[in-house]
């Protein structure tokens, strides 16, 4: 049985009302210091769809989990099969404005670091440097047995060769590089052992049910320590990998701002939540701050 991961949570305060004034993170921005945390709202004017907006994937598609990638052969088949189809799409997605935006105030040395929700890439691509990938990323494979590690597009080019002619047409793509396929569509598709040793491959993410690795939290912790406030980017933060991290900053009694049309499980914990799109506002953030931020063609 597939359990379906938390879509909500029950408010326990009044909610913090939107605004549509975003100085207080400009405010934050002159300051410097600033500590990002995205989540998979920040990725979806790049193709990408969230999990749990308005139209979120998770009201039509349940997630593998990492009990039942590990414990069923047909579960992985299911999931290298959809995941193969998605890589095509996933794969080419380019960041957007946000991201740019996001590596200009970095450039510009107002950011501490970025941690993000997201496994796509899109920060490093648009040129953020110290980038915490916190549930890690699609575009690493590694060995369940030897732990060896290789490059998604290797196994994408192993996986085209296998399963020549696997085409069961246009699905819709989810925010973890799958596609929605049935199992008739799966059918017979061909998995990939390691190359090294014969064991089971795993895209080097943090599948539901999993937890992220303690080091990875640990630097995580680190970063809002010395951070000097911590602006949340397109994160509902529902599940406590994320929360955790504004409920730290918020104890130690460091600013946390949120830019997020929805209301989120962190808004108590905010100083504000600008409710306006990420993509225009954190343009017009850099604008305001006069930071140039790159060309789309440069990426």
């Amino acid at each position: 049985m597939r359990t379906r991961p938390t879509l909500s949570w029950t408010p326990t305060a009044e909610p913090l009302p939107g605004t549509t004034d975003p100085e207080p993170v400009a405010d934050a921005l002159r300051t410097g210091g600033v500590l990002v945390l995205s989540g998979a709202g920040l990725s979806t004017e790049s193709g990408i769809p969230d999990y749990r907006g308005e139209n979120g994937s998770l009201r039509r598609h349940t997630p593998m989990t990492y009990q039942e990638f590990t414990t069923s052969k047909q579960a992985r088949r299911r999931y290298w099969a959809r995941s193969h189809l998605g890589w095509r799409t996933f794969g080419r997605a380019r960041p957007n404005a946000g991201h740019r935006a996001v590596a200009a105030f970095g450039r510009r040395g107002l950011l501490s670091a970025v941690i993000t929700q997201n496994v796509d890439g899109l920060h490093q691509a648009a040129g953020s440097r110290d980038v915490v990938e916190l549930h890690g990323s699609l575009n690493r494979v590694v060995c369940l047995s030897c732990g060896v590690f290789s490059t998604r597009r290797e196994l994408a080019r192993r996986l085209e060769d296998a399963n020549a002619g696997f085409d069961p047409g246009a699905a819709q793509l989810n925010p973890d590089g799958d596609a929605d396929l049935t199992d008739e569509q799966v059918g017979d598709f061909t998995v990939m052992p390691c190359s090294e040793c014969g064991g089971t491959l795993k895209p080097d993410v943090v599948f539901f049910g999993e937890s992220v690795p303690l080091p990875r939290v640990e630097r995580c912790r680190e970063l809002v320590d010395t951070a000097t406030s911590v602006l949340v980017l397109g994160s509902s933060l529902t599940v406590m990998s994320g929360l955790r991290f504004v409920r730290q900053a918020a104890q130690a009694g460091k600013p946390v701002m949120i830019v997020n049309r929805d209301p989120t499980r962190g808004d108590q914990h905010a100083a504000a939540r600008v409710a306006l799109p990420l993509g225009t506002t954190l343009t017009a953030l850099a604008d305001g701050l006069n930071i140039p931020v790159d060309d789309e063609q440069t990426h």
